[in-house]
């Protein structure tokens, strides 16, 4: 958590050999431990449970502590915590475990810490204001202001685990053990590893939230249709154009991401015109019948799936990632044939990153395109009144969720 590294990242940088340790909050260990390849998940399982619930575990642990300790032992606290507290670790374990992180000195500390927290079980969280304390003041702020009260159903949505959402090739069947969602990708448990589901190795479905799937959706391409997909990778919303009979073309900047999204496409056995620039320098031939730019953001409507996202980001990266956006979207508008559409998206829950760039469109002369409610079977409430579309994380509550995005649609007079 202090060192601000990506909980994936994190964990992929531990050796990969020896006894295995249990991972620290952040994702990682101390120096000279290792993680067994089949540790990773229950490490990444520890881990994403403590930043979900950072707040309310230093809560728990407060009154216990008479003063500040080190941050390796407030980590090793809060991983103990947490798997007294939410992950039913039986005591012994849990304490143990948590001890041997942490330098002597502070081992009798985070042994009597824990064992009072074991004592007092599951009621130290009861009365606790969950929803506030695991959400950072500047994102509580800005949800209230952008959601008003539906901020406490959006904060309870992220403590949860999300699933795992597949779209299926046309003609594919999906594998066993999904249900079918609404919109047409197909949902499964969380934890479900993909790479042993029937037809991974075949290309015949790939990872999208469902919310993720939307805006290619929304796009509607047609069998021979010219279109851009703008900061492609990983390419899932590339995969969707192709399969659905498109001339696409991924514009990727970041040469590592592209070559993802080239062995993504291979798996998948489709086919796009990859070229790896920066949007601002990319040259088309001629003008596309369509263009889907997914820009990037802050990534806060996706923080059930990557809880680290609340201590790598801050309030004030919003307004540089917007004016980017707002670049980009010039840029965009700049590819569209006469009569061509846009599909303008981004995973983020913040209004800067979402409806305020409608203005922007409006002023490169694109005219908003209303998403209709029959387009977006069981999501009605995610249509805004001037037919743009904002998905939150608290709906389809039943249904498990799915990621927050803005979507607009939009065309090119002509």
């Amino acid at each position: 958590m202090q060192r601000h590294r990506p909980l994936e990242e994190a964990l992929d940088a531990l050796p990969m050999h020896g006894r295995p340790h249990r991972v620290r909050a952040a994702g990682e260990a101390r120096p000279g431990a290792a993680l067994a390849p089949r540790d990773r998940a229950a490490g990444h399982r520890i881990a994403a449970m403590v930043l979900r619930r950072a707040g309310s575990l230093d809560a728990v642990l407060e009154p216990l502590l008479r003063r500040e300790p080190p941050p390796t032992v407030r980590n090793a606290l809060r991983i103990g915590a947490a798997e007294l507290l939410l992950l039913a670790t039986p005591a012994h374990a849990a304490v143990a475990s948590a001890v041997d992180l942490v330098p002597a000195p502070f081992a009798g500390l985070v042994n009597a810490v824990l064992r009072k927290i074991a004592t007092g079980g599951a009621a130290l969280l009861e009365g606790l204001d969950a929803e506030r304390l695991d959400t950072p003041p500047w994102l509580w702020s800005a949800w209230h202001a952008g959601y008003g009260d539906a901020v406490r159903m959006i904060a309870a949505a992220h403590r949860l685990e999300a699933p795992l959402d597949l779209t299926i090739k046309p003609g594919a069947a999906a594998p066993p053990g999904g249900v079918a969602l609404p919109t047409g990708s197909w949902r499964y448990p969380a934890g479900t590893r993909v790479t042993e589901l029937p037809g991974f190795d075949a290309g015949d479905f790939w990872v999208q939230d469902a919310a993720a799937a939307l805006p290619s959706r929304l796009l509607a391409p047609r069998p021979g249709e010219r279109i851009a997909d703008l900061g492609a990778a990983p390419g899932g919303k590339t995969a969707q154009l192709a399969a659905a009979g498109a001339l696409v073309t991924a514009v990727e900047r970041d040469p590592q991401r592209a070559r993802r999204l080239a062995e993504n496409l291979a798996r998948l056995r489709l086919e796009a015109t990859l070229v790896e620039a920066d949007l601002h320098q990319f040259i088309a031939a001629e003008p596309f019948d369509a263009v889907l730019l997914d820009a990037p953001c802050t990534a806060t409507g996706t923080m059930r799936r990557h809880p680290d996202l609340p201590f790598l980001k801050r309030a004030r990266d919003i307004p540089a990632m917007a004016e980017l956006q707002s670049a980009m979207l010039r840029e965009a508008a700049r590819l569209l044939a006469p009569g061509g559409r846009l599909v303008f998206a981004t995973c983020s829950l913040q209004p800067e990153e979402g409806e305020a760039q409608v203005p922007v469109a409006a002023a490169a002369g694109l005219v908003l395109d209303p998403v209709r409610p029959e387009e977006l079977p069981g999501l009605t409430e995610a249509i805004s009144a001037n037919g743009t579309v904002r998905t939150r994380p608290d709906f389809w509550p039943e249904l498990g969720g799915l990621d927050g995005f803005f979507i607009a649609r939009f065309r090119r007079p002509g």
